[in-house]
């Protein structure tokens, strides 16, 4: 049925039988998929029926369905025209895991980060609002995003408006709104019903055709409405002024269009609480969901085999501990991101100092700042890509007030599959910018420990930054220490033409460059990139050509930094700066998007000999 299916009009005419066959169609597709080359897949199998009954109930691309987040668009893709490319997800050249303006007019927002769904529908819907056109939108936000400031932000918007919107609340771990007692399901269960629905609509057209019939409905309504109260509390959205359907098992395509279609009966917000299984349909995924978020390659028969393979971020985790165990007052703080940052291990040693404070990286780095005023030491560990949003946090929160955190920042630099909104090229741009902080960059697992343990003794914001994976495999002892405090190192090279800088894990693609050019170079690299020791740096480069290689932007990086400190020591030779112009990098595998971003060896080298 997929191969047919060009556009979401192509289903709206299909019976139950065969949206039910179609359920499971899309299913065993995204299942084959996952496993054939990685992806979300348990929180995209449990959104499969929501999905279809969206595109059977509104009209896309003229209604706007945004999807918070933008990871569990599977289906999505499927029912948009991408079935033919779909054994291309994530894949290089191939379409994104998550929504992308740029590959179709059905994705409203190039998405991958939490809390953006609800203010960019409620936007769309006020500009529907002021064009004077009927379109929906429609914002489908998971249980977690509603830790994010954003989402209860623009739900302080939406009581007064009178738009077009409907939030369909994905709730797949956690009970927002607590039922309380029998009564409560027997309203929930009967206000479900499509026979509820069509009594409801009957009733309103009769009495509405007696004299005084229009105050008799609204009479009846708010009788409705006081017996309700009285017997099942309100919830939040209640009280913020919405009106709320729910909740509905979101694996039930007919009961889920039954509740869209009365959603668009309202003339103000709605929201729809649906309940959903993650990884519904693969009992694997539904046992254990916290191992299927995301996966690599898997074989469906054996499922998904525990990781062994050390990481960054494992050693991370585990070198916490260790330190941990020598210093009480270091505590563990993360948003939503403990399996991926390495901090699972810090937890299950030490739960009263390890702190998860949900999809909410603003407060992970002010709640870490009060730790520190109260006299601990935490380190906060986040995404690069998710680290962007706490800046103003950083700058008031922790560097205006002098206090000692320790942020962790994994994913850093070029990060393969997710795509252009997970790259971790702006960090040290961005940090540097922060006064009074200190940034490291380790290469390998050793300068990774020795960064934490400077990290401890030091004082104010440190930054230190590694990237997704395992460290690269090359000689390391070509390179030196320069200076006493063993952040500059150096390869020997006295009659050298050319003096190379970088820092983190592309040096090991410099060195393989420099060998390709054939040239004599030296090779600098920096563990502290933030503030840069240029006397030394600038010393070692001995008046030869400077190239400047990085794997970040080059607006703010240290390529400019160095360029700007040669320019006032008035170095008598050029500076040239090889780095990324722009942050916005596709996805793919890591070797193509070094090709695609001129950082592999060979273009690299290309660089070197244009010199």
């Amino acid at each position: 049925m997929l191969e047919n299916i060009k556009s979401p009009s192509d289903i709206k005419n299909l019976t139950q039988d065969e949206v039910n066959s179609l359920v499971l169609e899309v299913r065993r597709e995204i299942l084959r998929e996952c496993a054939d080359g990685g992806g979300h897949l348990a929180s995209n199998l449990g959104i499969v029926e929501a999905t279809i009954a969206l595109h059977r109930v509104f009209n896309s691309p003229n209604d706007s369905i945004i999807f918070d987040v933008g990871h569990q668009c599977y289906a999505h893709k499927l029912l948009t025209g991408r079935y033919d490319k779909f054994n291309t997800l994530r894949r290089f050249g191939g379409i994104s895991g998550f929504t992308n303006r740029e590959e179709s007019e059905h994705d409203f927002l190039t998405a991958g980060h939490s809390g953006s769904a609800l203010p960019t529908a409620l936007g769309i819907a006020r500009a529907n609002a002021q064009s004077g056109n009927d379109n929906w939108a429609v914002a489908v936000i998971g249980d977690g995003s509603f830790t994010n400031g954003m989402v209860f932000e623009a739900l302080n918007c939406c009581a007064e408006s009178n738009a077009k919107l409907i939030i369909l609340l994905n709730d797949n771990e956690m009970s927002i709104s607590k039922n309380v007692g029998a009564m409560s399901g027997y309203f929930s269960r009967l206000r479900n019903s499509r026979k509820y629905f069509r009594f409801k609509k009957k009733f309103q057209n009769s009495v509405s055709h007696l004299p005084g019939g229009k105050k008799l409905v609204m009479m009846f309504y708010h009788i409705k409405e006081f017996f309700k109260r009285l017997l099942v509390p309100t919830n939040v959205f209640e009280n913020l002024g919405l009106y709320y359907l729910g909740p509905v098992n979101g694996n039930d395509e007919e009961k889920m269009e039954a509740l869209l279609r009365e959603a668009k009966t309202k003339n103000r917000c709605t929201i729809i609480h649906m309940l959903t299984v993650k990884g519904s349909g693969y009992e694997k995924a539904e046992q254990h969901p916290e191992n299927y978020h995301f996966t690599s390659k898997f074989d469906v028969n054996e499922g998904v085999k525990p990781g062994t393979e050390q990481s960054y971020s494992t050693v991370m985790g585990e070198y916490l501990c260790e330190m941990r165990a020598k210093n009480p007052k270091i505590c563990a703080v993360t948003a939503a991101m403990e399996k991926g940052t390495g901090l699972s291990i810090f937890r299950d040693k030490f739960q009263n100092s390890f702190y998860d404070v949900g999809i909410a990286e603003e407060c992970a780095v002010t709640f870490a700042g009060g730790l520190a005023i109260g006299g601990m030491l935490p380190v906060c560990a986040l995404y690069s890509t998710f680290m962007q949003r706490t800046f103003d946090q950083l700058l008031e929160d922790v560097s205006l007030q002098n206090t000692h955190v320790i942020m962790a920042i994994d994913r850093a630099g070029l990060v393969p599959g997710d795509g252009v909104t997970h790259q971790g090229v702006f960090d040290v741009a961005m940090l540097s910018a922060i006064p009074n902080t200190t940034i490291y960059s380790p290469e390998s697992y050793n300068e990774l420990k020795y960064s934490f343990d400077c990290a401890e003794k030091g004082d104010g914001l440190w930054a230190i930054r590694y990237p997704k994976g395992c460290e690269a495999d090359y000689n390391r002892s070509v390179f030196k220490a320069v200076d006493k405090d063993n952040t500059v190192f150096a390869t020997d090279c006295e009659d050298a033409e050319i003096t190379i800088i970088t820092y983190g894990r592309i040096t090991a693609d410099v060195v393989k460059a420099a060998k390709i050019s054939g040239k004599k170079i030296r090779i600098i690299r920096l563990l502290k990139v933030n503030p840069v020791d240029f006397k030394t740096v600038l010393n070692l480069c001995n008046n030869t050509k400077i190239l400047v290689v990085e794997e970040g932007i080059r607006r703010g990086g240290v390529g400019e930094a160095i360029a700007a400190a040669a320019g006032q020591a008035d170095y008598k030779n050029t500076v040239s700066i090889h780095a990324l112009e722009s942050g916005f990098v596709p996805h793919g595998d890591i070797a193509n998007i070094m090709v695609f971003c001129d950082l592999s060896p060979e273009k690299i080298a290309e660089k070197i000999n244009m010199l």
